[in-house]
């Protein structure tokens, strides 16, 4: 047995996330995406869920069950993959005015 594992899932950690982050919001960090569930504290972090299905505002028509969400540098969700990072997948669609659907963070 391995003795040198330290999270069984590390679905749920403690991360370095940007000024002002509240729970609920949508973060990366580095390359990981998630949902933070925790206010950032003074140090600096969050415990931030890295899986799951949150309800979450998007902008842009989102057309499909399934299509691409992005998140930009500052944390702002969207459909537009230039000069962003893969978030997660649409559960829902929805017209172009940013507005909340359920979006499933994605794995990578």
């Amino acid at each position: 047995m391995a003795t040198n594992e330290v999270f069984r899932d590390a679905d749920h950690l403690t991360l370095p996330v940007l000024a002002g982050v509240k729970s609920g919001d949508p973060v990366k960090v580095g390359s990981l995406v998630g949902v933070a569930q925790t206010d950032r504290d003074t140090d600096g972090t969050a415990t931030v869920w890295l899986k799951g299905g949150h309800r979450l505002t998007v902008t842009g028509a989102v057309t499909n069950v399934g299509d691409p969400i992005y998140i930009t540098a500052a944390g702002a969700l969207n459909v537009t993959p230039t000069d962003n990072t893969l978030f997660g997948h649409a559960l829902e669609t929805k017209a172009a005015a940013a507005s909340e659907i359920v979006v499933r963070i994605a794995r990578v």
